[in-house]
């Protein structure tokens, strides 16, 4: 039986917004912008030496939570699933300039990082760990892959069924869409509410500001995407086979 237009058309719009959903869930998995802290300037010699200690510690030194968290706190740092950046100055004596220079440096989590266990008290092993923390980092690490792969999965069933001529997959692609699309609205989650408890367990500077980066906005986005592209895949399916008994039905009689 040939495919109705009405079904090629929500095929074609499903695999538009499947594609536009993958590109922005890829582009905010590999940017470092999901939060971003806003530090007060520094204008004391003592303080910038201590910047300049801990800048060191976060690019070169071993991974420490603690470390980690306190260099994006005070040097105007963006945090990622993959990233972590902070502003850094170019001149030696950029804190007697009124408005010096700054970079950005960014450093990558290794996989053994990612999978490192949260405590109670960030930095402190003797503390415990925190289980929720832990399970919440690496959640918003799995789930995009796991959202990544039912839609790569998807194509490759597409892909098969427009070789075939059949349309009868699109229902059970238009489920894992359905899936993919919740996989990224965990992923936005999780991060959230692990940032959450990240800030309750940490003591934040004062005049220390943090806001969510348009990376995080990218991934929510993608949800409601891939979501939209499940609900055409399911209609067309659930119609076209409708319209298929119909017709055989008028056929027999």
């Amino acid at each position: 039986m040939m495919v109705d237009n009405r079904h090629a058309t929500a095929l074609v719009i499903a695999g538009v917004l499947s594609v536009l959903a993958s590109v922005y869930l890829s582009v905010s998995i590999g940017s470092p912008h999901w939060y971003r802290y806003t530090s007060p300037p520094v204008r004391a010699e003592p303080n910038a030496t201590e910047l300049r200690a801990l800048q060191d510690e976060f690019l070169e030194g071993d991974f420490d939570e603690k470390t980690v968290s306190d260099a994006l706190f005070r040097m105007n740092g963006t945090l990622g699933l993959w990233w972590r950046c902070i502003q850094t100055p170019t001149d030696a004596h950029w804190y007697r300039e009124p408005d010096p220079k700054m970079m950005m440096e960014c450093v990558s989590f290794t996989l053994s990082q990612q999978f490192t266990p949260k405590y109670k008290e960030p930095g402190n092993h003797n503390s415990g760990e925190d289980m929720i923390r832990t399970y919440l980092w690496r959640c918003q690490l799995l789930l995009p892959l796991v959202s990544l792969g039912l839609v790569v999965l998807g194509g490759l069933l597409g892909f098969c069924a427009c070789l075939c001529g059949s349309l009868s997959p699109a229902l059970f692609i238009g489920l894992l869409h359905l899936l993919a699309g919740l996989c990224s609205l965990a992923t936005v989650c999780c991060f959230l509410a692990g940032m959450d408890l990240l800030h309750r367990v940490s003591v934040l500077p004062d005049h220390v500001g943090g806001a969510l980066g348009w990376s995080l906005y990218l991934a929510l986005i993608a949800s409601p995407l891939h979501m939209m592209a499940a609900a055409l895949l399911v209609w067309a399916a659930r119609s076209h086979s409708q319209s298929y008994y119909r017709m055989t039905v008028y056929r027999v009689a």
